[in-house]
């Protein structure tokens, strides 16, 4: 009989492709609620993911300030954010909150502005 081990689940071990990452942040976006360590951590997982030490390197930010910044218990900046996004090749949208997500941007029309 084989004995089988059990390690925790790691979220990192399956964001191997830009799809899978945009989905996991869009998945904690929603389960976040406003949480902003929540997120920080979940940018957090997606950097183990991608190699720290090259993020580091893209961002000029130092590995264990990245570590402390996207641990969830740090409090990161917008800057550090935007920063860690652009190296992932990821960039931050908005949308209404109550509205459904389009799956393109629309270009606004002169009735929109009104």
């Amino acid at each position: 009989m084989t004995e089988e081990t059990l390690r925790p689940f790691d979220p990192a071990d399956v964001l191997t492709n830009e799809i899978r990452i945009a989905e996991y942040l869009e998945a904690a976006m929603e389960e976040a609620d406003d949480d902003p360590a929540f997120i920080a951590h979940a940018l957090g997982v997606v950097a183990r993911a991608r190699n720290m030490s090259q993020l580091a390197r893209d961002t000029g930010i130092s590995r264990e300030g990245l570590n402390k910044a996207l641990s969830g218990e740090g409090n990161p900046t917008l800057d550090t954010i935007m920063k860690v996004a652009k190296a992932l090749g990821l960039r931050l949208s908005f949308q209404p909150r109550n509205a459904p997500a389009e799956k393109a941007p629309r270009e606004l029309t002169t009735a929109d502005e009104e």
